[in-house]
């Protein structure tokens, strides 16, 4: 694979934000359960990632029931304490969809569709797409986007892989069509186009640096650490944004910052954001668009 090290380089351009706005927020909300690995899916274990086990594998082998709880906190109470903390703040999000756990989650699907929010679909089920035979991961493809037709009423324009893609990711979403972006990528802080198969294709980075998979990984213990470091995150390129305007992406779980201690964390971080005048909190989708009309992709 060809790997770009330089980027933008010294001179990243100026982004043009809607209001001249000196940095883009856009928070992401992973909706994952219910399509993680399961027995009664046909999977050999329970998965456990992201959950209260933390960065320790539980060793539990076959069906673990106390797994399946933590993830089904997320959907049950989690989801909508996120909700709740969005909606009374008017902000918008993107929801980095998984197509079984919407399919499984019909409430759930009307409050995201009925409050606005985006849908970039985050494959069939939470899995590695990096593992995947390439016609295994094409069908996947396929079939995920046919879920999210069916379930939220239009197809997802976005995609983004667990964890990362595999090597023919890209090339496939270009095959499959359809897709305006992905978020494949941890590396800018600005959309970029990239070519696949002699096609242009738009690549808004995201971010595992702003993100509450900290909890997992043992990073973070309070909600206090998540609010102090996205914070500082966020100040730090809201000084950066009146010279050189970023977009700052940060990653939520429903199973992890939608228990009542973390989502104190959120909650201050949502009421530092909306304190700052000259900030677009946005979706994923509205980036996309705003950079394919205002940076076309480059010809050939």
């Amino acid at each position: 694979m060809e790997r770009d090290l330089i980027g933008y380089g010294p001179n990243p351009p100026d982004p043009q934000w809607p209001g001249a706005a000196r940095l883009a927020v856009n928070f992401v909300l992973n909706f994952e359960e219910g399509s993680e690995p399961s027995i009664g899916d046909g999977d050999p274990a329970s998965e456990w990632g992201l959950t209260e086990y933390g960065a320790t594998s539980p060793g539990v082998i076959g069906r673990d029931l106390a797994a399946e709880g933590m993830f089904a906190y997320g959907s049950r109470a989690g989801f909508w304490r996120i909700m709740r903390l969005f909606a009374a703040r008017n902000l918008p999000m993107t929801v980095f969809g998984c197509a079984l756990a919407l399919e499984r989650n019909p409430p759930a699907a009307a409050a995201i569709k009925a409050a606005g929010h985006d849908i970039c679909c985050h494959g069939w089920r939470w899995e590695k797409h990096f593992e995947l035979d390439e016609p295994t991961e094409r069908a996947r493809i396929a079939r995920a986007v046919a879920s999210i037709q069916q379930t939220m009423g239009e197809r997802p324009l976005g995609w983004y892989c667990r964890s990362g893609p595999g090597v023919n990711t890209r090339r496939l979403l270009v095959e499959e069509g359809g897709f305006l972006y992905d978020s494949d990528a941890y590396d800018d802080d600005l959309p970029y186009w990239t070519r696949t198969e002699g096609k242009p294709h738009l690549v808004v980075p995201y971010s595992l640096s702003t993100n509450d998979s900290k909890f997992g990984r043992g990073v973070f213990g309070t909600g206090d650490d998540f609010f102090h470091y996205c914070r500082d995150a966020f100040d730090f390129l809201y000084r950066e944004g009146a010279t050189h305007p970023k977009m700052l992406s940060i990653g939520l779980h429903m199973r992890v910052i939608g228990h009542p201690a973390r989502a104190a964390g959120l909650e201050r971080l949502l009421d530092h954001v909306q304190r700052h005048a000259g900030v677009w909190v946005t979706r994923r989708l509205d980036i996309a668009r705003h950079w394919a009309a205002h940076f076309p992709a480059p010809s050939a």
